[in-house]
C-alpha cells in the first residue's frame, strides 16, 4: 500500500485574488484583479485573446506568482507555501496534454497520481488507486474504453480521460484551460454534458473554465468573470454577467447574447445595449 499523502485543508473560499498585478518585462499583463471562488462554484473566465485569462488561471493553479497583490489557493498564500504539495489538491485539464506514448486510458488516468505525463519507472499504483481510476473512468463514460490507447482515442475521449486524470487525487479545485479545443460539435456537446454530470456528482468541487466562446460553457456554470485588457471588468452570477451589454463592452464589438435551454449563444451583429 502507498502512504497516504497529507491533505491541504479545504476552506470555503477556494481561490482569493486581491489587487493582483502581473508585469512581464515592461508589459502590464494584469491590473488590479480581485476574484473569489468558493467551494461548489463553477466559474467561467471569458474574454478576447490576449486579455489575461490564462495568466489568471496559471495563478489559480499555483504555477505563477503575482508581481503585486496576493493570491490564496485553498487557504494558502502563494510565496508562503510548499507549491508541490498545494498542486496535489488542484486538478488541471489541458487539452494540449503533451503525451506521445501509447498509454491506455487507465494508465493516462493513473499518471494523475504522480503528476507526470508518462508512467513513472518502477512506480506501482496501489489496488485502491486502481479502483478509484476505474471508478472515474466509468463515471466519465469511458468504461468500455479503459484499454484503448492514446493514439487511437478521439479528442472527446482524450478530454474525458484528462478530466478523470485530474480528479484522481480528489482535488478541491479543477481548472479547465479551453477544454473544447479541437473538438467537433458532437464531441463538444458530449464533453459539456460530462462537465454537467461531474458538477452534480461532486457538489463541493470548485471549477474554473477559461474560454472565449460562450457556446463552450456547460449549463451548470454558476459564475462568470469578463476579462479585458488585463482587467476583470465584470464578475458575479453568470446570468448577470453574460449579457449583451457587458460582453459587447468586454470584446469591444457588438455581440448579441442569448440564454436558452440553460446554454449561452453569442452572435455578432448589431447589439441591443441597455
Amino acid at each position: 500500500m502507498t502512504e497516504e499523502k497529507p491533505r491541504v485543508n479545504r476552506p470555503s473560499e477556494v481561490l482569493v485574488l486581491r489587487g493582483v498585478d502581473v508585469v512581464r518585462g515592461s508589459r502590464q499583463i494584469l491590473t488590479g484583479v480581485d476574484l473569489t471562488v468558493r467551494a461548489g462554484e463553477h466559474w467561467a473566465l471569458i474574454g478576447p485573446n490576449g486579455a489575461g485569462k490564462s495568466t489568471i488561471l496559471s495563478m489559480c493553479g499555483a504555477e505563477a506568482h503575482p508581481t503585486r497583490g496576493s493570491v490564496h489557493v485553498l487557504g494558502q498564500q502563494l510565496g508562503r507555501v510548499e507549491i508541490r504539495r498545494l498542486r496535489e489538491s488542484i486538478g488541471h485539464v489541458n487539452p494540449r496534454h503533451p503525451l506521445r506514448s501509447p498509454l491506455t486510458v487507465r494508465q493516462v488516468v493513473l499518471t494523475g497520481a504522480t503528476g507526470t505525463t508518462e508512467m513513472m519507472n518502477r512506480w506501482e499504483p496501489s489496488p485502491s488507486l486502481i479502483a478509484r481510476a476505474d471508478h472515474l473512468i466509468g463515471m466519465l463514460g469511458l468504461g468500455g474504453r479503459q484499454d484503448a490507447t492514446w493514439p487511437t482515442m478521439s479528442q472527446g475521449e482524450r478530454g474525458r480521460a484528462l478530466i478523470a486524470r485530474a480528479l484522481l487525487p480528489d482535488p478541491a479545485l479543477l481548472l479547465l484551460d479551453e477544454p473544447s479545443t479541437g473538438l467537433d460539435v458532437a464531441a463538444r456537446e458530449q464533453f459539456l454534458e460530462t462537465l454537467d454530470l461531474l458538477h452534480d456528482a461532486q457538489p463541493d468541487l470548485a471549477t474554473v473554465l477559461v474560454t472565449h466562446h460562450l457556446e463552450e460553457l456547460p449549463g451548470s456554470t454558476t459564475h462568470a468573470a469578463l476579462v479585458s485588457k488585463g482587467e476583470v471588468v465584470s464578475q458575479g452570477a453568470a446570468s448577470d454577467v453574460l449579457t449583451t451589454a457587458l460582453v459587447t463592452a468586454a470584446f469591444e464589438y457588438p455581440i448579441r447574447i442569448e440564454h436558452r435551454d440553460e446554454r449561452w449563444q453569442a452572435r455578432a451583429g448589431r447589439a441591443l445595449v441597455g
